[in-house]
């Protein structure tokens, strides 16, 4: 494969997760217990029908702890970490059990591996960030061999278009590398197009507390304020479809959705 030139929007993203790397990767053990760790498990599980000698990719790994997860499990012989962000992995080889996990810095639309070279390929809460989505499922596709599976979790977007737009504006202003959440159709009708058939799908519901999800990013004072005053001044309507919970003129916590899909290569 030719070289891949960097778009903006991919060396925005970038910047973004190499400046916040290490507030990440501290909060992300924090939160990678309960609810978040279960549905990793529920995701992996779904690997359980791989070959022996299975080779798995994460795509979009951060600090390695699905693929960490992988390999607790035995789920396969051979994991290998994707990033576009050095500092992500950086930080992921300093962990001693990431020894065992082959990890290569690539942006999803470009992968570097040979067509048909992995049994599964996982993608845990990174797609919202993808400048290119369609994209980054056809590399997917691509790499994957016949009858292999893509397992990808990742925020829901809301059908009303208005809660749609509400929330896509306050992740924006919270870290501007997000892109957008898709809607299970959207999802559908990407992998779709690529070639893959959806085989099981499931959605949670997720508890974010405000002071903990605003400040994994790096937001000063006055956007936090701005932010929080445009979340105060939306529609109820739009606020509701969130659960946003108001103290007074503080903001505690809201909720949002996750999408698991399993899909397979025709």
């Amino acid at each position: 494969m030719p070289p891949y030139a960097l778009t903006p929007r991919n060396i925005q993203i970038r910047d973004n997760f190499d400046a916040i790397a290490p507030r990440y990767d501290l909060t992300n053990r924090v939160i990678s217990f309960g609810i978040d760790l279960h549905w990793r498990r529920v995701a992996i599980r779904q690997l359980a029908g791989l070959p022996p000698r299975a080779v798995v990719l994460d795509l979009a790994c951060g600090t390695c702890d699905m693929a960490l997860e992988i390999l607790r499990q035995r789920r396969a012989a051979r994991v290998v970490g994707a990033d576009l962000s050095r500092t992500m992995l950086g930080l992921a080889r300093k962990k001693p059990a990431a020894a065992a996990v082959t990890l290569v810095n690539a942006p999803a639309e470009a992968l570097p591996f040979r067509d048909g070279a992995f049994d599964a390929v996982t993608c845990r809460i990174a797609a919202h960030h993808f400048g290119n989505v369609a994209a980054a499922i056809r590399q997917v596709h691509r790499v994957l061999r016949p009858g292999g599976s893509f397992l990808v979790q990742d925020i829901l977007g809301h059908d009303d278009p208005a809660a749609h737009a509400f929330i896509t504006e306050v992740e924006r202003r919270r870290d501007p590398s997000h892109v957008r959440a898709y809607r299970a159709s959207e999802w559908k009708a990407f992998l779709r197009a690529a070639g893959l058939t959806v085989m099981d799908e499931g959605v949670m519901r997720k508890v974010r507390p405000w002071d903990e999800w605003t400040g994994r990013t790096r937001m000063t004072p006055e956007a936090l304020q701005s932010l929080e005053l445009f979340v105060r001044r939306a529609p109820e309507r739009c606020r509701a479809a969130f659960d946003f919970e108001l103290a007074g003129e503080r903001i505690t916590a809201f909720t949002d959705r996750m999408i698991l899909l399993r899909a397979d290569r025709d």
